[in-house]
C-alpha cells in the first residue's frame, strides 16, 4: 500500500475541489483549496521525496476558455518530474502520444472509454494500440447509484450504467496497467472513505489500484489498510497540510516508508 500524491488543475490553478461539485459551464466548483503555488512546486516536493505514480489530473473540459492554462500547468510538471506522475483529463486517441512525450509515466482514460453509458470497445482498443498495456490506467470512478457503483465520466458530472464488479475488473485489466478509483461522493469532503467500496475492492486480487476519496486522518488510511486488505494504494489530497487541511504531508510520506 503506497502514497500517491496528486496535482489536480482546474482553471490554470492547482486546486483541491469537491469533485462533485464540478459544472463545465462557467467553469465552477466547490473549492476547499486554491494554491498560490504553481504545479511545478508541487513536482519538485514528489520528486524529492521519491513518490512515484502520483497522478496529474485536468479539471477543465478541452472547450473551456481555460483549457490551454490547465494544460500548460500540467505539461510544467510533467517535465519538472518526468516519469514521476500519470495525467488524465480529456485523454483520447489523439493526444495520448504527446502527453507521454511530455513525460507522463501513463495516461489516465476514462471518457474516451465510457461513451454514452456503455464501455466503447473500440475506443478501448484504440487507445490500448497506441500507448500499449503498460502505460494506461483506466479510471473508474464512480458513485452509489441503486445498490451498485456505477462509473462517473465527464469530470464525474454524467452517470454510466456500468457497475463497478469483479466481473469488470477482470475484464478491463487485460487492457491496462492500474485502476485509478475516486470515490466521488466523498472525494473532497475530508469525511472519511467510502468504505463499503474500499470493503469490495480489497478483496480483489489483480493488477494495481489506487484510491481516492474522502481520507482525513491517520485513522482512515488504517481503515484503509485494513478494510482493503492492504491492496489499495492511496491518495490523500485536500486534507493535507500542503493543500491548505490538517494532515502533515511530511508525516504521510514517513508513515508509509516505515510502514510498508
Amino acid at each position: 500500500m503506497n502514497f500517491r500524491p496528486c496535482i489536480d488543475i482546474h482553471n490554470g490553478k492547482v486546486k483541491q475541489l469537491i469533485g462533485g461539485s464540478l459544472k463545465d459551464k462557467g467553469n465552477r466548483a466547490e473549492e476547499n483549496y486554491v494554491s498560490s503555488k504553481d504545479s511545478s512546486y508541487y513536482a519538485r516536493l514528489y520528486a524529492k521525496d521519491e513518490l512515484k505514480g502520483g497522478h496529474i489530473i485536468l479539471l477543465n473540459s478541452a472547450a473551456s476558455d481555460y483549457y490551454e492554462e490547465t494544460k500548460k500547468q500540467a505539461v510544467n510538471a510533467l517535465g519538472t518530474y518526468p516519469q514521476g506522475f500519470q495525467i488524465g483529463g480529456g485523454i483520447t486517441d489523439k493526444n495520448a502520444r504527446e502527453y507521454l512525450e511530455y513525460g507522463a509515466s501513463h495516461v489516465i482514460v476514462t471518457s474516451f472509454v465510457f461513451r454514452n453509458g456503455k464501455i466503447d470497445y473500440d475506443n478501448l482498443k484504440k487507445i490500448y494500440n497506441i500507448v500499449g498495456k503498460d502505460r494506461l490506467v483506466l479510471d473508474l470512478s464512480c458513485r452509489k447509484m441503486e445498490g451498485n457503483y456505477r462509473i462517473a465520466t465527464d469530470r464525474w458530472q454524467n452517470m454510466t450504467e456500468v457497475v463497478v464488479n469483479y466481473e469488470l475488473l477482470n475484464k478491463l485489466s487485460e487492457y491496462c496497467d492500474e485502476f485509478l478509483i475516486h470515490a466521488v461522493d466523498v472525494e473532497g469532503k475530508v469525511s472519511g472513505i467510502e468504505e463499503e467500496l474500499v470493503q469490495y475492492l480489497g478483496q480483489w486480487k489483480g493488477i494495481p489500484m489506487t484510491y481516492a476519496g474522502g481520507i482525513a486522518s491517520f485513522l482512515d488510511i488504517e481503515k484503509l489498510k485494513s478494510m482493503g486488505r492492504g491492496q489499495l494504494d492511496f491518495t490523500v489530497g485536500s486534507a493535507l497540510d500542503i493543500f491548505g487541511g490538517q494532515l502533515s504531508y511530511d508525516d504521510v510520506v514517513k508513515y508509509c516508508r516505515d510502514s510498508y
